[in-house]
């Protein structure tokens, strides 16, 4: 059965990634009041098949002055380490019967959030290698970008689940959906940790490098950025590494937050009619596509950020924020206060970050208005000179 599962998830998340890169083209055209690929296949369905038998059939280069084996070792990384990491992630109610298909490539892993974190902070030295192995300066620049942008994102990330494990006393994906099908609607995590949520998916956005998040390629800067160097299929593995890191994403938020394949009435714990575990995949799968679509639509809406934003984003945001909800969600525990008291703390910490954040951008712009004044206000050394 572990092999049935391996081989439906991977066939399932090549396939989704291929059609996900369509489904971006079109929300992008749409958005643009274009048309979009309508040409290969009815709708432009085929485009996918047309446009990964282009990149297969294309000439491989590898330039004379890159390292090898680096050069190779790159997108290799990030493919195997976003795959890997799903491998924890459960697509469908689990089940321990024997005989039955379990919907989780390794089920029972405890640590299975640890295991997921560690395994995608890897994914960043495909950046770094495949950077420092061009042996150029623009697709070096995107590696120390990235290295700098993963080693910040982490901490918040990691730090906005530990208020979850703490409430589930579990960090084991399968217990944590598990217990929210069992509350109910009510029992979604989405209404004690909104805060948790909101941190997880900037924070998790920001680890795939998409945009406003994606300072490793920026092409008006560094021209195509770590990847400059990379054609064909070595090209498109970074790219499948990143699209299967976006659903990983999504699977993730849906799991921990909104009750997984949980849904009143149609999916709910003790549902046990013909068809209920088609309708709790279903149900998953919606909630993932949504999340997908989210992720999609932001890149088409939000401008990119500068890096010093991104920085300051990380560290004088998101992380004094993450750490507040932990002490938040450890008083609650402590104290033995009703759960529902986590939402109000929740929108009292978000209200006062965009006050802070409000007072810091007024005070910003009015100093840099003053030094733009004093610019324009002073007289140059020569003219100053001339003058007397």
């Amino acid at each position: 059965m572990t092999a049935l599962a391996i081989a439906v998830a991977l066939g399932a998340i090549l396939t989704t990634c291929a059609y996900l890169i369509l489904l971006e083209r079109k929300l992008s055209a749409w958005m643009q009041d274009r048309l979009g690929p309508n040409r290969v296949g009815p709708f432009g369905l085929l485009q996918p098949l047309a446009d990964g038998l282009k990149l297969i059939l294309k000439e491989e280069v590898i330039p004379d002055h890159v390292n090898r084996f680096l050069y190779l070792l790159g997108p290799a990384i990030a493919v195997f380490t976003t795959l890997l990491a799903f491998a924890v992630v459960p697509f469908g109610p689990v089940s321990q019967q024997p005989g039955t298909f379990p919907f989780v490539i390794a089920p029972g892993v405890d640590l299975g959030l640890v295991f997921i974190f560690a395994i995608t902070s890897l994914s960043v030295y495909s950046i770094i290698l495949g950077g420092w192995a061009s042996n150029n300066k623009y697709s070096a620049l995107g590696a120390l970008r990235a290295s700098a942008q993963v080693v910040s994102y982490e901490i918040p990330l990691g730090m906005s689940v530990v208020g979850l494990a703490l409430l589930s006393r579990s960090m084991n994906l399968e217990t944590i959906l598990e217990q929210q099908a069992a509350a109910g609607l009510g029992g979604w995590n989405i209404w004690y940790q909104p805060l948790a949520a909101l941190i997880f998916f900037t924070a998790a956005l920001a680890e795939s490098n998409r945009l406003p998040f994606d300072l490793t390629e920026c092409e008006q800067e560094l021209v195509g950025g770590f990847h400059t160097e990379y054609s064909g299929m070595k090209w498109a593995m970074f790219f499948l590494g990143e699209y299967t890191h976006m659903i990983t994403i999504s699977f993730l938020m849906s799991i921990l937050f909104f009750g997984g394949w949980h849904f009143p009435v149609i999916a709910e714990a003790g549902s046990s009619y013909a068809g209920a575990w088609l309708v709790k995949v279903a149900v998953l799968l919606f909630k993932v596509s949504c999340f997908i679509v989210l992720i999609q639509l932001l890149r088409w809406t939000i401008p990119r950020f500068r890096f010093d934003q991104l920085m300051k984003l990380a560290w004088q945001v998101l992380i004094p924020l993450a750490t507040a909800n932990v002490v938040v969600v450890m008083s609650v525990l402590e104290f033995g206060l009703p759960r529902w008291w986590l939402l109000p703390a929740s929108v009292g910490l978000f209200a006062a970050a965009g006050l802070m954040g409000t007072n810091n951008t007024w005070s910003g712009g009015t100093a840099m208005q003053g030094s733009a004044a004093a610019r324009r206000n002073a007289v140059p050394a020569g003219a100053a000179a001339s003058h007397h």
